[in-house]
């Protein structure tokens, strides 16, 4: 299983980006995938996931309204499209995937069974 993110960078405030997971070793029509992000000395955030079974999301509240998660079944490839980033978004950006259910919720909330490296995203003027 590899989960290879990409896209990350630097951005300047009101600006967006789009990251790309591209999973290998198994197909996305199962298990949950989505986003987590750590920014230094904060905890790690469950940002937004999606059922690869019934393309249900959750996106937590604290991005809900600028983020969405997407995915390419035939690319098998998640994205996370990036809005209007402000200076509380700049953290590593990890995908992440649970192998063992399809809830967007549970992989927010209760954690992967896999995970990607991460790509940086930095938001300065």
């Amino acid at each position: 299983v590899q989960l290879q993110a990409s896209g990350g960078g630097l951005v300047q405030p009101g600006g967006s980006l789009r990251l790309s997971c591209a999973a290998s070793g198994f197909t996305l029509d199962f298990p949950a995938i989505g986003w987590f992000r750590q920014a230094p000395g904060k905890e790690r955030e469950g940002v937004s996931c999606l059922s690869s079974l019934n393309d249900i999301t959750y996106t937590s509240d604290s991005v809900k309204d600028r983020f969405a998660i997407s995915r390419d079944a035939a690319a098998n490839t998640v994205y996370l499209q990036m809005n209007n980033l402000t200076p509380d978004d700049p953290a590593v950006y990890y995908c992440a995937a649970h192998l063992g259910h399809s809830s967007s919720y549970a992989l927010c909330h209760d954690g992967p069974t896999d995970w990607g490296r991460g790509t940086q995203v930095t938001v300065s003027s």
